[in-house]
């Protein structure tokens, strides 16, 4: 099954992503949550019970950078498949956008199909996270 992508006209024209003034205090509030779910995550230790456990929490470290980016441009949007298309087309950042996708359907498969990551894919996983928070980090200086 081939998925169809969302671009990021749809993602407005269903108001799935809406144009918003910048909340500074909100920018911030998910900055720290961010660090937080990433540290959090980091603290578990990995075992074949945690691996999933640590990738959802390192997920939604990067979710939040996400959207706290999209703040800053004044969006809002409201559909983790619309952070696709905006690192693709209001970002112009097609690969990490790619990146991102990849990951997102990672954690879709495990919240909604209960697969579940090995260890070693959980490490790998998280480091392609690091990565694009990293990435993202420095696009929010």
């Amino acid at each position: 099954m081939i998925e169809k992508k969302i671009d990021w006209k749809e993602c407005c024209d269903k108001r799935i992503a809406k144009r918003i003034a910048p909340d500074t205090n909100l920018i911030n509030s998910l900055k720290k949550t961010s660090h937080n779910k990433l540290k959090s995550s980091e603290e578990l230790s990995t075992s074949e019970v945690t691996a999933s456990s640590k990738f959802i929490l390192a997920y939604d470290s990067l979710r939040e950078l996400l959207e706290a980016l999209a703040l800053t441009k004044g969006f809002k949007i409201y559909n983790h498949e619309c952070y696709t298309s905006f690192l693709n087309e209001i970002m112009n950042e097609s690969i990490k956008a790619e990146e991102f996708d990849e990951i997102r359907k990672i954690r879709n498969k495990i919240n909604y199909y209960g697969e579940e990551l090995d260890i070693e894919d959980s490490q790998d996983q998280l480091n392609k996270i690091r990565s694009i928070r990293n990435f993202i980090l420095n696009l929010l200086k």
